[in-house]
């Protein structure tokens, strides 16, 4: 079955690390464009991370440049988003998206097209 899914969610205090992973099955992720979007109740999507399908582009939004790394293991099939210093507005559920390569960061992060997974939801709160 071809399929996204995260994991690696769950309740951290404010200032907090959480790893965000992102595996695939049914295909092989490596050289998809994938990124990393989140959604909070009452607003709207957001693209945080994307890496492109030869990870020489990524692009991060600014609310969390400098504070989540994307990476990629292509020996286990996954994404990785490493979070720190967590703010209590970076409580939401996060989901994985992948695309063919010739999607681009941009578009990914934009549309969250392609191949979604159900989410993790992440809440920071003390």
């Amino acid at each position: 079955q071809v399929q996204l899914v995260e994991s690696g969610g769950g309740l951290v205090q404010p200032g907090g690390s959480l790893r965000l992973s992102c595996t695939a099955s049914g295909f092989t992720l490596e050289n998809y464009v994938v990124g990393w979007f989140r959604q909070a109740p009452g607003t709207e999507r957001e693209g945080i991370a994307c890496i492109s399908g030869n990870d020489d582009s990524i692009l991060y939004a600014d609310s969390v440049k400098g504070r989540f790394t994307i990476s990629r293991d292509n020996a286990k099939n996954t994404v990785f988003l490493q979070m720190n210093s967590l703010k209590q507005e970076d409580t939401a559920l996060y989901y994985c998206a992948a695309d063919y390569p010739e999607t681009g960061v941009q578009r990914m992060c934009a549309r969250a097209s392609g191949l979604r997974g159900q989410g993790t939801q992440v809440t920071v709160s003390s």
